[in-house]
């Protein structure tokens, strides 16, 4: 299949037929960009999927699409077993992200070696799904996790938009040594465009606060009984990328060690 920009309607139509079944926003999302129905997805392209399907479902006319559960969809002439009601049906992406309290990104478990500390505002790239735009998190705001391999050593915050330059201080304070992956949770969400919204308003109501409260410690740790995170959470949720600067100085490095194996 040539690289295309298909309208995100048609595209999430052709997915959902050619699978012939019921799918979760962030699968037919995935779908899409792997079978290159659309090439310009920008930085979050379920919670696009998931807008979309709300608001065909919410149109005046009839729509080619039904809502199975929460998340969930099929086309309306699939046989589904007890199709939800369809009436007003919420923004899943953001309803997802909504139960994250006020938590609007996170990263999980990012690798110390994929990110090129400096002083100038460090890379910290993500992608919510693959094949999606990277987003840069150095300008996040929250709190964060050093880890020494799956223990946790640190927990900190960064009340300014400065979540890189509070990284890289650790690589250069007592704790240098002793963390090689870090988590982190920023308040800011990203936008389709890549960029990071504004800082939320200082307003907080207690019953966000309490769900900010239970997201991180259930994500920050884990606890084996109730790990709750599932696909919904690719609304706020972004995997690692590797600053190309990185892989840059590793093929330097490289070079320069055949180039001494060789005698040159």
């Amino acid at each position: 299949m040539s690289a295309q920009n298909m309208p995100w309607r048609e595209a999430i139509h052709r997915v959902l037929d050619e699978d012939g079944e019921p799918m979760h926003y962030s699968a037919i999302s995935q779908a899409i960009i792997d079978r290159e129905y659309r090439t310009d997805v920008g930085a979050t392209p379920s919670a696009t999927v998931a807008a979309n399907l709300s608001e065909s479902l919410r149109g005046d006319g009839p729509s080619p699409f039904v809502r199975v559960e929460r998340g969930i969809y099929a086309l309306s002439q699939q046989p589904v077993t007890a199709p939800a009601p369809v009436e007003q049906p919420a923004d899943e992406a953001v309803d997802d992200a909504e139960d994250m309290g006020l938590i609007n990104a996170f990263g999980m478990f990012w690798s110390r070696d994929r990110v090129l500390w400096k002083t100038t505002m460090p890379h910290l790239l993500g992608v919510q799904q693959s094949g999606s735009e990277p987003v840069n998190f150095t300008a996040q705001a929250g709190v964060y996790v050093l880890y020494d391999a799956n223990r946790a050593v640190y927990v900190g915050r960064t009340t300014e938009p400065r979540l890189g330059l509070r990284l890289f201080e650790h690589t250069r304070d007592r704790l240098t040594g002793r963390w090689d992956r870090f988590s982190w949770f920023g308040v800011r969400a990203v936008q389709p465009d890549g960029c990071l919204s504004p800082m939320p308003t200082p307003t907080i109501a207690i019953d966000r606060l309490i769900a900010t409260m239970e997201a991180l410690l259930i994500e920050g740790l884990e606890p084996p009984q109730n790990r709750r995170q599932g696909d919904g959470f690719n609304a706020v949720e972004f995997l690692q990328q590797t600053d190309p600067a990185v892989a840059q100085q590793r093929d330097r490095r490289l070079l320069d060690r055949l180039a001494q194996s060789a005698g040159l």
